[in-house]
């Protein structure tokens, strides 16, 4: 991971591209890179562009959160928006700015005094345009000439890509919904350029990483970002470097997570969470969880976030100290769970250094043509596995339904040779069309029958753990070693610790605090028990388990009785009366 080096409000001049670099550069250089920008702007979709748009109700939270208020002289600030889409932050900021500025002023002086006061960049040309002529919309009911209006919309508004496009000076505000964009959806050249422009784009950040790196880039001393957007950065490997930079410099002031809340005007899988960021020295966090999305409420929960103290009595915010900790995921639930999950972390080891293996099962990147009915799938029988998949384990128990996965693979580790298996030949040349196809065929033509990830035949004999990616609770089935898994199911296998007993581990509430900690949260509720958050999980050693114990381990696992795991569980981590309580558990 790259150590962030400093960054500040003068280093957006970093970000320039001017007529010298681009010569200096040479074409072959900054071509791609504009043609690229250029697709985007012209042609991007909804899901290329990662434009989900705003409720009109939670862009006034937002904007009272970060201090964007009419009773500010807000005309002397200077604000920024990243990516204005449609105006849903822009349009009622623009609202504020003038009730701030008061209209009785005279409109000749409307561009000299309101000129700087805000900066909004957009990359599609066509939602520029609309946009543009909402804004000189709004302008003229607001009584200001046609002229006047066209002026402001034109010092305000621009059209490009933020992460390319110059910038002047420091912000006082920076607001908005950045755009959510996958790395896949992002042109070669142009991602490449962003990676050498941003050192936060690390490992499978999405857009969104570099879009808040450079908006933190120009904030004044005091000043605030106000985003809303995906949580995952928070938590999981690709926002490490971003979170050291939030831990280092910069105070994170508010969070609201924002899941199974409708704050957006479409559905989205993973909901995001809205934070504020300012520059200055760091305090303890204020926190609040899943608010009505109506004005009266949103409106007295901004009051709350930002007054001077919170009241004694319990109620919908809370404070939390040390929140950012380097590059470590954030802690956000509550302080007495945080208390817990830090005692275990610094008591006993993590799951894969007790002698455990966590995997993932099988991808073919062709399913229809690697996987079938185990009977009618005519290959030689070494060339088939028996496949277990997550209908299989839907009842808590393996109830195998005859699917068959090929293997391609030798035992050296090579693919076979087809000229020794022609049944095999025969079966996968019939779905060539298919399996040629794929991405990692076309990138190895002579291998053009592999599976994306090797199969081990020998996984398949062992006793393991299967786990389904998302859930709303822990869902961990033993498999007594017939089955390979698919790659929907992550594995648990180990050298040391007895399965049924580490089943009764996983299937408690210690599991789930661990996973729900450092795990994205999805729509419903549901968690990701994905290898990265299960790796997370402290378990003791199985030598330092007692005989008794581990024999009421393993009894409450075979009788998937999740409150007798949960007893032994507390008992296995010596959990206090209180650190019970914090789970959900009786203190017994």
């Amino acid at each position: 991971m790259k150590m962030l080096g400093p960054i500040n409000a003068a280093e957006s001049t970093r970000h320039k591209v001017s007529p010298r670099t681009t010569q200096d550069r040479g074409t072959s250089a900054i071509c791609p890179v504009r043609a690229a920008t250029e697709v985007l702007a012209t042609d991007g979709g909804i899901e290329a562009r990662g434009a989900i748009f705003t409720r009109s109700e939670v862009v006034s939270f937002i904007l009272d959160l970060a201090g964007y208020t009419e009773d500010q002289p807000l005309y002397k600030k200077r604000l920024l928006e990243p990516s204005f889409g449609g105006g849903d932050f822009l349009l009622p900021i623009i609202e504020r700015l003038l009730r701030s500025w008061g209209m009785s002023t005279p409109d000749d002086l409307a561009v000299d005094e309101l000129g700087d006061a805000i900066r909004a960049v957009e990359l599609h040309h066509d939602t520029f345009h609309g946009t543009h002529a909402a804004v000189i919309a709004l302008l003229k009911r607001e009584g200001m000439t046609p002229d006047t209006a066209t002026t402001l919309a034109g010092r305000w508004l621009s059209q490009g890509d933020f992460l390319l496009a110059p910038l002047e000076g420091e912000f006082d505000f920076v607001v908005g919904n950045p755009p959510y964009v996958r790395q896949e959806l992002i042109p070669a050249p142009l991602l490449a350029e962003y990676r050498s422009r941003y050192q936060t784009m690390y490992d499978r950040a999405d857009i969104y990483i570099p879009f808040i790196e450079r908006s933190l880039s120009v904030l004044s001393d005091g000043g605030s970002l106000s985003f809303i957007c995906a949580d995952r950065w928070m938590k999981n490997r690709y926002g490490g470097p971003l979170r050291s930079l939030v831990a280092e410099r910069f105070h994170l002031k508010v969070y609201v997570d924002m899941v199974d809340t409708p704050a957006f005007h479409s559905d989205v899988i993973a909901y995001p969470a809205i934070t504020v960021i300012s520059r200055e020295a760091p305090r303890a966090t204020r926190i609040a969880h899943r608010p009505a999305i109506d004005r009266a409420t949103l409106t007295a929960l901004a009051g709350a976030l930002l007054a001077q103290t919170l009241p004694e009595e319990a109620g919908p915010v809370r404070e939390l100290a040390r929140v950012t900790n380097g590059t470590e995921p954030w802690l956000l639930e509550s302080a007495d769970q945080m208390a817990l999950i830090r005692r275990l972390e610094g008591r006993f080891p993590l799951l894969e250094e007790v002698g455990c293996k966590v995997g993932i099962g099988v991808a073919t990147g062709a399913d229809k043509a690697f996987i079938g009915d185990f009977d009618a799938i005519d290959v030689e029988p070494d060339r088939k596995l028996p496949l277990v998949t997550t209908k299989d384990i839907m009842s808590g128990e393996v109830k195998w339904r005859g699917q068959a996965v090929i293997n391609p693979f030798a035992e050296s580790g090579g693919l076979v040779d087809l000229d020794d298996y022609p049944r095999l030949r025969r079966y996968l040349e019939a779905r060539r069309e298919v399996i040629a196809r794929r991405h990692c065929a076309q990138k190895a033509p002579a291998n053009w029958y592999r599976t994306i990830d090797r199969i081990t035949p020998a996984l398949a004999a062992r006793q393991k753990l299967l786990i389904p990616d998302i859930k709303g609770e822990s869902h961990i089935v033993f498999e007594g070693g017939e089955l390979y898994p698919h790659h929907n199911l992550y594995y648990v296998t180990s050298d040391e610790w007895d399965l049924r007993a580490l089943q009764a581990v996983l299937l408690s509430a210690v599991t789930r605090l661990f996973v729900a900690t450092y795990s994205t949260k999805m729509r419903g509720g549901f968690l990701r028990f994905q290898a990265q958050y299960l790796r997370r999980i402290r378990i003791p050693r199985w030598s330092d388990v007692p005989e008794p114990l581990r024999r009421e381990l393993a009894e409450s696992a075979v009788k998937r009785d999740v409150q007798a795991c949960n007893q032994a569980v507390f008992k296995l981590y010596g959990l206090s009366y209180e650190e019970r309580s914090a789970l959900g558990g009786n203190g017994e």
